[in-house]
């Protein structure tokens, strides 16, 4: 396999509701993949899977070559343990729609957090990258603030920064501008802009067809669990052919 990820027929039930059914995807190394759909169409479960936040039911996801949450043994398979999956999550970087920093570090504490205590770097070695990402997302004067005194925009670009400290192959977006406030979403759309150019590969779920018309190489469109439609942001947002795509479009838009 050439891909960062190949999901081949992805199953996720919660109980009676399927939020997955027989997803297969594949994205490209350095590619932006934006998701959209309506809510509960299964674009959040898709990123939480392929970050091992959920279990599939049954399928398969590799990242770069990788299986994921299991090994196999001849022709078994078998589930890892926390820490095996814990190992396998570094990854892949994941950004929610709430920011999820700790309250009681300060912004540069945030970010060293992971590097140090999971992978065991040493802070010398550790701040002068965090510092690099906070010049990166525009926030090099708020390292020691802490997140109750910054604003919405403010915390999710250290949220992008604390999981880019990590040194992730893939970084996972969970419509991240979602619970900010209109004026706020510029920011953070910018830092993403920046990261697509870079060659990071992406994937981001979102409502934001402007930014999915200008940064993605591709745009899918799922709903009810299933891949409705998949093609570059043109053929998807500005001619689908699926009718189910056309009525979300038009609905967004409106």
């Amino acid at each position: 396999m050439s891909s960062m990820v190949v999901a081949v027929d992805l199953n996720k039930f919660f109980g009676d509701f399927q939020a997955l059914d027989k997803v297969s995807l594949e994205i490209e190394h350095g590619e932006v993949l934006c998701i959209i759909g309506p809510s509960g169409s299964g674009k959040s479960t898709l990123l939480r899977c392929i970050n091992q936040l959920e279990r599939i039911d049954s399928g398969a996801i590799w990242i770069d070559d990788e299986l994921i949450g299991f090994r196999q043994e001849g022709d078994k398979l078998y589930q890892l343990n926390d820490t095996e999956i814990a190992r396998q999550r570094l990854s892949s970087g994941m950004v929610f729609q709430r920011f999820n920093l700790f309250a009681h570090m300060t912004v540069l504490e945030n970010i060293i957090e992971g590097p140090v205590i999971v992978q065991r770097r040493t802070k010398s070695a550790v701040i002068p990258e965090a510092m690099a990402l906070l010049e990166k997302v525009g926030l090099t004067d708020k390292k020691n603030a802490y997140p109750s005194e910054l604003s919405g925009g403010q915390q999710q670009r250290i949220a992008i920064a604390r999981a880019l400290a990590m040194k992730p192959k893939l970084m996972l977006f969970d419509e991240p501008t979602s619970a900010l406030d209109p004026e706020l979403v510029s920011d953070v759309l910018n830092v993403m802009r920046d990261l697509a150019t870079s060659g990071m590969t992406m994937v981001v779920v979102t409502h934001e067809l402007g930014f999915a018309r200008e940064v993605a190489n591709r745009v899918v469109f799922m709903d009810r669990g299933k891949i409705i439609e998949s093609g570059t942001p043109q053929e998807i947002l500005s001619n689908p052919k699926e009718k189910r795509t056309q009525d979300f479009i038009a609905a967004v838009l409106a």
